[in-house]
């Protein structure tokens, strides 16, 4: 089978969040099972610089609308991956997004990825898109009656990753980016919220249309969860999969990981993952009080939490509990935990930033991973600490829910974390004070803990999902 990966971005070569994870970790797999997989992406600043490896392998215009653009073609070949990236003035920038053209930027680059499609002459049997980034791509190709002769027998799976990301554009944008009939916006295919929607054509001509887990594909087909998407999902809902993502047990792995103070596994765990956790104190320079090390690996964003998190947080180093909190994002939250920080200076250390050897030995050292999101299409945090031994308290939504089983007092056998249901100040403190007392529960806390590390997240589960999907739709 061969597949064709499009997306914003991926592993090792870009990485602003998961969808980079997700994109070469899925593609790792399939190649594991003996499938051809290529992934088309942009060429972003530094990267050329980066990976010298790259070949230049075409060259050739793009019609943005009205506009001829240049557009120059890389190659590489990665772990039995194939890379193509797509150069072009667009992506010369300190960023990957952000701007106000971000809209033209991705336009220009779902068109590229047309062309060069046509210019391989290796029509694929699955085209499989992420995002709004690239949601167009199926409509391009449909709407355009030799290009849909031409790849007649390939099937489009689309993966939405971040419904609130809807790749909203002017109506003219059909026309003037995409160079599209305007009948294809009038007939409603594309037509959003008073605008182009390149997620939504996306669901509209994809053959198969996944999320990254099952509650959370639950959650979009409701007015209250679907972010003005239910409609044309429930128009689709039969073609809609909710398959939860995994994690790269390589990059992830106490037994390996060099990044860590002292390795460990299932069998030896309790006494070096306390080693991980005075190591990462006396490096911070925070006090062991025998108490609990709570830990924030987030973005510091209003989606993750931090409006309950940190006074929840607070109670805790009230108690004599330590904490650490790695991320970077909303003024307004870091100055909230440098005021913490100013009044309770032997219980919280703060990184502001992104550290990934510190991420590693955070979640090794860590007895509670806190993941309160007010809202997770996945999430990988609590999959992580699972994969250490730390135990997540999240709350449950989207992915959490499907990862986590909660604690309840009587599931000693097979709970590997804590949570809550209700987004207020209430649910969470007191979730933080049972997890804490069960901490202190010695048993308790050893088969917790063992329970986390047993739990299987692993992306071999997951591509095995992404797979029956595949073959489903080629066969018909």
């Amino acid at each position: 089978m061969k597949i064709y990966m499009v997306a914003a971005e991926s592993r090792p070569f870009s990485k602003t969040g998961g969808l980079a994870d997700v994109v070469y970790s899925l593609s790792s797999e399939l190649v594991k099972k003996g499938e051809s997989v290529s992934i088309f992406t942009p060429l972003y600043q530094g990267v050329k610089e980066q990976f010298k490896d790259l070949e230049k392998i075409n060259t050739f215009l793009v019609a943005v609308g009205w506009r001829q653009v240049g557009c120059d073609v890389y190659f590489t070949k990665h772990e039995d991956i194939r890379y193509f990236f797509i150069d072009g003035h667009y992506f010369h920038r300190d960023q990957f997004y952000g701007f106000d053209d971000d809209g033209e930027r991705f336009a220009f680059f779902t068109l590229a990825v047309k062309e060069l499609l046509y210019q391989l002459m290796d029509i694929p049997d699955i085209i499989h898109i992420h995002d709004w980034h690239v949601g167009m791509l199926p409509c391009l190709i449909k709407e355009d009656e030799y290009a849909n002769n031409y790849f007649k027998k390939t099937k489009f799976v689309f993966s939405i990753h971040n419904p609130a990301f809807q790749g909203l554009l002017d109506a003219s944008a059909t026309r003037e980016l995409y160079g599209l009939p305007y009948s294809v916006y009038e007939n409603g295919s594309i037509r959003f919220k008073g605008g182009v929607s390149t997620l939504k054509a996306a669901i509209v001509y994809s053959d198969k249309i996944t999320t990254v887990s099952p509650n959370h594909r639950y959650e979009l087909l409701t007015p209250e969860g679907g972010m003005g998407l239910d409609g044309v999902l429930r128009f689709r809902e039969y073609d809609f999969v909710g398959i939860l993502n995994g994690i790269d047990y390589d990059e992830f792995n106490p037994r390996e990981d060099k990044l860590i103070f002292e390795n460990y596994n299932a069998n030896d765990y309790f006494r070096k993952k306390n080693k991980n956790k005075l190591e990462l104190m006396r490096k911070l320079n925070i006090y062991d009080y025998g108490k609990p090390l709570f830990s924030l690996v987030t973005r510091l964003t209003w989606q993750k939490g931090l409006d309950i998190a940190l006074p929840a947080l607070e109670e805790m180093l009230k108690q004599g509990c330590s904490a650490v909190v790695l991320g970077s994002g909303e003024y307004r939250y870091e100055q909230w935990l440098e005021d913490l920080r100013k009044r309770y200076p032997k219980n919280l250390a703060i990184y502001i930033g992104y550290n990934d050897a510190l991420a590693h030995q955070i979640y090794a050292a860590s007895d509670i991973v806190l993941v309160p999101s007010l809202f997770e299409p996945c999430g990988l945090t609590q999959m992580i600490a699972q994969r250490y031994g730390a135990l997540p308290l999240v709350r449950r939504t989207g992915g959490l829910k499907d990862s986590v089983v909660l604690y309840d007092g009587t599931n000693e056998g097979e709970a590997n974390g804590f949570g809550f249901d209700y987004y207020n100040q209430h649910e969470i403190n007191q979730t933080c004070q049972f997890a804490y007392n069960c901490w202190e529960n010695l048993p308790l806390r050893k088969q917790l803990m063992k329970n986390a590390l047993l739990t299987d997240n692993s992306w071999q589960k997951s591509a095995d999902e992404y797979y029956k999907i595949y073959l489903s739709i080629i066969n018909k």
